[in-house]
């Protein structure tokens, strides 16, 4: 992490700078989705369980300077606030909080929404311009809309690890919160879109996000397919694809990924391996045809592959336009310069050792620069947010204290 360079310099993306996020989240996909906005400029306040906070600040080991790493992850450029919301006098200040926001987040199910009442018809009564994101496992509405939901759980629901994994193997999920994260781009999504219709409507919205939902829907290449058709995907260690050759192979040392999309890379990659003739057969003219030879030339592919080591056919398909990449583990990913040069990967400033940060990746008006504050500290901002952004006294700040509403 010493390595890391700072984070990208320059103002901060500011294209959500004056909308105000009320984020009630915990755990992953409630807290990107916050982020994501968080680092398109808006003001996100987090509100968390005094004395415990996100569910996620315990998710350990690893830990950095006390924190788990997962929480610093998808919690930057936020304000933590602590706030029992469960009894009248949370209750009272959180509305006080919703008055003054633009969105509220929570990733409750539609029964704890409605019993702590956070659901949309009780905050839109206290705010009636208010967007509601509500991010839950099954949605709002069915049969299953107050079940529990993990990342794994909506990864089993939506077929993607029936899908990975090798063909002889159990399923497997997918080697990050994959669910969390598609919902909460899902979430972001739709809340820049419900407040732009806002702006023309002076009109709230009720935003519901299904992690089943996302999740199926980034399947649908896999389920289209299975319903125009009726052949059943298998799973197959990533061998099997719409595309004849697209999958990794082994070399001489360390495995490659090689993607042979249409006609003329297929002949490309064939000419740089020193084998044209091959390109040019007829029974793999086409996409199609080459389907019906995929073991055949997979096989042919391997030999050849492995005469050398990995990093010469990497260069010789760059020369010669043939998609193909390594397989990096994530201390490959960390350390890849160009990574580290577009800003993606950086370090944040903080007390102790500093805080490891994948940035947003997104490139506004040729900047990347999104970096505002650290992941906060548990109830970090308490005085802050109750003192200066809703007007209370130091009185009311000490009574709430002695009630341990904060």
């Amino acid at each position: 992490m010493d390595k890391l360079p700072a984070p990208p310099g320059g103002a901060p993306i500011a294209l959500l700078k004056g909308v105000t996020v009320l984020d009630l989240s915990t755990s992953i996909a409630g807290p990107y989705a916050s982020m994501l906005l968080g680092d398109m400029g808006a003001e996100v306040i987090k509100i968390e369980r005094p004395g415990k906070g996100d569910d996620c600040r315990a998710w350990g080991p690893p830990f950095l300077d006390g924190q788990s790493l997962w929480f610093l992850s998808v919690n930057r450029n936020k304000k933590s606030l602590t706030l029992d919301y469960s009894n009248d006098v949370g209750r009272a200040v959180l509305h006080d909080l919703v008055k003054k926001s633009d969105v509220v987040l929570v990733n409750l199910t539609d029964r704890v929404q409605k019993k702590l009442g956070v659901d949309y018809a009780s905050l839109s009564a206290i705010k009636n311009d208010i967007v509601h994101l509500s991010l839950s496992g099954f949605g709002l509405t069915g049969e299953r809309k107050d079940f529990p939901c993990y990342d794994l759980i909506a990864e089993g629901y939506s077929a993607v690890m029936d899908l990975t994994g090798e063909a002889d193997s159990p399923p497997q999920k997918v080697g990050t919160p994959a669910a969390d994260l598609i919902a909460g781009m899902d979430a972001a999504y739709a809340t820049v879109a419900a407040l732009f219709d806002r702006l023309r409507s002076g009109k709230g919205h009720q935003i519901d996000i299904s992690m089943i939902d996302s999740m199926t829907r980034f399947m649908s290449p896999r389920i289209v397919p299975y319903l125009g058709s009726g052949l059943l995907p298998q799973r197959s260690g990533a061998k099997d694809s719409v595309i004849s050759i697209y999958q990794t192979f082994d070399t001489e040392d360390r495995p490659l990924t090689l993607g042979l999309g249409n006609d003329g890379i297929f002949k490309r990659f064939w000419q740089a391996v020193g084998l044209p003739a091959v390109g040019e057969e007829a029974r793999y003219a086409t996409n199609a045809l080459r389907c019906e030879h995929r073991s055949e030339l997979v096989q042919q592919i391997q030999t050849v592959l492995k005469q050398k080591p990995r990093d010469f056919w990497l260069k010789l398909f760059v020369a010669h336009k043939v998609p193909a990449g390594p397989v990096n583990n994530a201390a490959e990913v960390a350390s890849d310069a160009q990574l580290l040069e577009r800003g993606l990967i950086y370090k944040a400033p903080n007390e102790g050792q500093g805080i490891p940060q994948v940035g947003l990746g997104i490139g506004i008006d040729q900047s990347c620069a999104t970096y505002r504050q650290a992941p906060p500290q548990l109830g970090e901002h308490n005085e802050q947010i109750l003192l200066q952004w809703l007007g209370y006294s130091e009185l009311q700040l000490q009574t709430l204290r002695e009630k341990k509403v904060i």
